[in-house]
């Protein structure tokens, strides 16, 4: 299997993670976006964006008894999630039909 990269693309989200910070989560989706165009498996990608079901179900217990942990829980849960959605829809809209309306 020939792995084809768009280099055209891959040179856009380069530079948008360049000139910007990771503090948003459109621009941590646009560097594992631009993993995913370099031919870095899908679902590798989404297993490292999104929190593993052993780790939350741990950080919830932690948060039982702290509130301040568990306000941080749900917003790096929520940030992760955002992520995610946001990277889904940029593959997504990729791979989905190429046609042109004219």
């Amino acid at each position: 299997m020939k792995l084809e990269v768009d280099y055209t693309q891959t040179q856009k989200v380069i530079q948008l993670v360049a000139d910007n910070d990771l503090s948003e989560p459109r621009y941590e989706a646009a560097f594992f976006y631009g993993l995913f165009l370099r031919g870095y498996p899908l679902q590798k990608i989404r297993e490292d964006i999104d929190v593993p079901p052993k780790v939350l179900e741990r950080w919830k217990r932690l948060a039982i008894q702290d509130p301040w942990y568990r306000a941080s829980v749900e917003r790096i849960v929520a940030y992760r999630k955002n992520v995610l959605a946001i990277f889904d829809s940029l593959v997504f809209k990729e791979m989905g039909p190429s046609y042109r309306v004219q």
